[in-house]
């Protein structure tokens, strides 16, 4: 099972979103752990190779599995820790290897392309600070499936 970490960067109503070049899909920056790290150190390394900004006491707010189906076969599983921030220091790379860094006003990012168990991720960060926890289920071409999330009603 493949672990990745992911944080949220809030500054002056904006969040910092990175554009992927494969699908044109917004998504939050992070990546995979690496043996032996904690969820924490790995979403301020992630978030630092990709960002070159370093997260000052990031929070949890959100642990997932995802499943991607063939029919009833599970062709990947994966589990995503998810934080957010208000706090950072350095400078914004210039170039991201992983795509484009944009901050995004915080009023546009549900109209934005992206899976659509992150738009329901961003739903929740953007009215609570409550953990979530959800389970996605998607089509190998990342078609949403199906989805349960607590609390419920997101």
């Amino acid at each position: 099972m493949q672990r990745v970490t992911n944080c949220i960067l809030l500054k002056d109503d904006h969040i910092l979103l990175l554009k992927k070049p494969r699908r044109g899909w917004y998504a939050i920056p992070g990546g995979k752990m690496e043996q032996g790290e904690s969820i924490k150190e790995s979403v301020i390394r992630e978030f630092r190779e990709e960002t070159d900004l370093q997260l000052i006491q990031p929070e949890l707010i959100g642990t997932f599995t995802f499943n991607i189906l063939d029919g009833a076969n599970v062709l990947q599983e994966w589990m995503m820790f998810t934080f957010v921030c208000d706090q950072y220091s350095g400078r914004l790379i210039e170039h991201c290897r992983e795509g484009e860094l944009e901050w995004v006003p915080t009023k546009h990012v549900m109209n934005l392309p992206m899976a659509e168990g992150d738009r329901a991720i961003f739903k929740h960060i953007l009215t609570s600070r409550k953990m979530l926890y959800g389970s996605f289920f998607y089509t190998e071409q990342y078609k949403l499936i199906d989805m349960r999330i607590d609390p419920t009603g997101y």
